[in-house]
């Protein structure tokens, strides 16, 4: 199954960065004012959604979903379920940080959302890649400039850190002590990461 990329109208100002994300078979869900950025993304819309508040509502034939204004989802929340719908398996955000912290955090959750569903997902903005750690161990390159975790949905414990200039066995994250911040993978090396119980969002600082 191709992979499905949903695009909101968060900051986008690397374009030529996001833009090596994308592939040809990738499927494209615009969300209202996400569709600012589609002159400048080398994909076209295959549906888009939106209460279009943010962008006015395009005359187009491409599929499009308007929502109410008045509703529980987000747009980009929106997008998501029609893809899982859709039979999506694997899932790229962009365009979804910056500006309102609000909006931030909501697509944050998304990326949980689709964890708890067995989907792979991956937020990718102008200085980072996001995505959760949770069942399976998650492999970092040495093309990350730097590494964060954080602990965003409860207690992480049994969190294991190899190949990284501050390694871990068996440590420990809460949401009011957050200490996993600025790790680096060691020269010649591939980090790990790992996590027995609870969830760790993995934040890369690209170089």
């Amino acid at each position: 199954m191709n992979r499905c990329i949903i695009i909101g109208g968060g900051e986008i100002t690397r374009y030529d960065r996001l833009n090596g994300y994308l592939r040809d078979d990738d499927f494209a869900v615009f969300c209202d004012g996400g569709l600012y950025h589609a002159p400048h993304l080398r994909i076209a819309p295959g549906l888009i959604v939106g209460d279009f508040d943010s962008h006015a509502k395009p005359e187009t034939a491409t599929e499009t979903i308007v929502l109410p204004r008045e509703k529980d989802d987000t747009d980009t929340f929106f997008a998501a379920k029609e893809a899982l719908k859709r039979g999506y398996e694997e899932f790229l955000l962009i365009g979804v940080t910056g500006g309102r912290l609000d909006h931030t955090l909501v697509n944050i959750s998304i990326l949980l959302y689709l964890d708890t569903l067995h989907k792979k997902a991956r937020i990718v903005d102008d200085r980072s890649e996001m995505e959760i750690v949770s069942g399976q161990p998650v492999r970092i390159g040495g093309d990350c400039g730097s590494f964060s975790l954080l602990t965003v949905s409860g207690k992480a414990s049994g969190i294991r850190i190899t190949g990284a200039k501050y390694p871990l066995e068996g440590g420990e994250i809460t949401c009011d002590y957050q200490y996993g911040i600025s790790n680096e993978v060691m020269p010649g090396q591939t980090a790990t990461v790992s996590v027995e119980e609870g969830r760790l969002l993995l934040i890369r600082n690209m170089k």
